[in-house]
């Protein structure tokens, strides 16, 4: 990926962090007011979802990349549990790569249900739907056009062979809890 595609990136995600602290800024300011009943709160509450969960999902995406990647321990918790769920690792990247690349814009995510210890390719649509309640983000990866177009133009599918040549498989372990 470019310097210039991460450098917008990165300006992108700037803008969801400064979001997210004014509307806690405002609402909290609603609060010792005593306009917790006006429909500005609520738009603004829920308007603070889109933007905590997009400054999140970028943190996640950004935290599981690094350049040149780093390969899993095929042997670890994290690898052993995809091979159960998918039948083997084949499997589950090609079930992650297919949700990638379905139309439309979002975000893919390797999530773990620690309840019920299963893994799920979950697709985030508009940052706010598509999260499973206590479900853990492993790999979070962005499908939105401004994390390909500038690079791959309308070929997605490079992109995404691309972000799976730089996950950092180390920090993505980490973040398995089990």
């Amino acid at each position: 990926m470019s310097d210039t595609l991460l450098k917008n990136h990165f300006t992108l995600y700037q803008g969801y962090v400064t979001n997210t602290n004014k509307l806690i800024d405002i609402m909290m300011t609603m609060v010792k007011e005593g306009k917790t009943a006006s429909p500005e709160f609520a738009e603004l509450k829920r308007r603070f979802g889109w933007e905590f969960n997009g400054m999140r999902l970028h943190e996640l995406y950004f935290g599981n990349m690094k350049k040149g990647g780093h390969v899993g321990d095929p042997s670890c918790a994290l690898a052993k549990g995809l091979m159960e769920i998918f039948g083997s690792y084949e499997n589950w990247e090609k079930a992650f790569k297919a949700v990638g690349t379905m139309r439309g814009i979002g975000w893919v995510v390797l999530a773990y249900d620690p309840e019920g210890k299963k893994f799920f390719n979950l697709w985030i649509n508009e940052h706010d739907v598509g999260h499973l309640t206590g479900a853990i983000p492993l790999l979070v990866m962005d499908v939105f056009e401004h994390a390909y177009m500038l690079d791959y133009g309308l070929k997605k599918a490079d992109y995404i062979e691309t972000f799976f040549k730089n996950i950092d498989w180390s920090v993505i372990e980490k973040r398995f809890i089990h």
